[in-house]
């Protein structure tokens, strides 16, 4: 059985900004990596698009998801799901949650990927990992849905945000994306409703290449990559050697 993976991503393109290296170095590895789209992010996160004349909730959702479906084609993401759920604000009902811890269950992930726990400037980030926190738990009751297989404790990583000083966010993780960064920068250049991001998020890839080197030996020794993530661990991590 391959190894496993799951995003889970409140906006269509969240995934792709935030770890998109991640998901395509661990495909690369020969991990299956599911991505959850809780939303498309059209009313809050598309402003390009509804500059154009003649244009609507569903014409928005149509492009977003096209953006995303050509991103996770480039990242070569394992399956892609969108929920459309809404956002600004982002719910996610009972039969909703029940339908994510589904996901769960049937890929039984390695680790899990969302959002920072806190985000006054979008709600709907910190909203999304406090439902994956949600959902992750549920996979783990023996009394839902008995006789399906339960999940074990994966790790949920949150990956990067975007002002990471406002939103108690701090990476424990660092990890070089460099033998994938041009997939991850084709699949940012799918994300046309949120161009202005491109650059911002090439520069953050870039400053994170520099803090792995740092955090990896720095000049006496350390590993110098091109383009890094950063995530900061939910849980204890169990190891054998520091």
């Amino acid at each position: 059985m391959a190894k496993t993976a799951l995003v889970i991503s409140a906006h269509s393109a969240d995934f792709v900004w935030r770890c998109g290296g991640a998901i395509a170095l661990h495909e690369e590895k020969g991990y299956e990596v599911t991505v959850v789209c809780l939303s498309y992010g059209e009313r809050g996160e598309s402003a390009k698009l509804w500059k154009n004349p003649g244009m609507t909730l569903e014409k928005v959702k149509t492009e977003r998801r096209k953006e995303a479906e050509n991103a996770a084609k480039a990242l070569e993401v394992t399956d892609i799901q969108f929920f459309d759920l809404g956002d600004y604000p982002l719910v996610v009902d009972q039969e909703a949650k029940f339908k994510l811890v589904e996901v769960i269950r049937k890929v039984q992930p390695e680790f899990m990927l969302s959002h920072s726990r806190w985000d006054p400037y979008n709600t709907d980030h910190m909203y999304a990992t406090q439902v994956a926190l949600d959902a992750r738990m549920i996979a783990q009751a023996w009394g839902h849905n008995p006789g399906e297989k339960i999940l074990g404790a994966p790790q949920l990583y949150l990956f990067e945000p975007h002002q990471t000083e406002q939103m108690e966010w701090k990476p424990d993780v660092f990890l070089d994306i460099s033998p994938v960064w041009e997939k991850k920068w084709a699949a940012i250049q799918c994300m046309e409703g949120q161009e202005h991001l491109w650059h911002y998020y090439k520069n953050v890839a870039e400053n994170r290449g520099n803090h792995f080197m740092r955090n990896s030996g720095g000049q006496s020794g350390g590993r110098k990559p091109t383009h890094a993530e950063g995530f900061q661990s939910v849980f204890p991590r169990t190891v054998d050697e520091l």
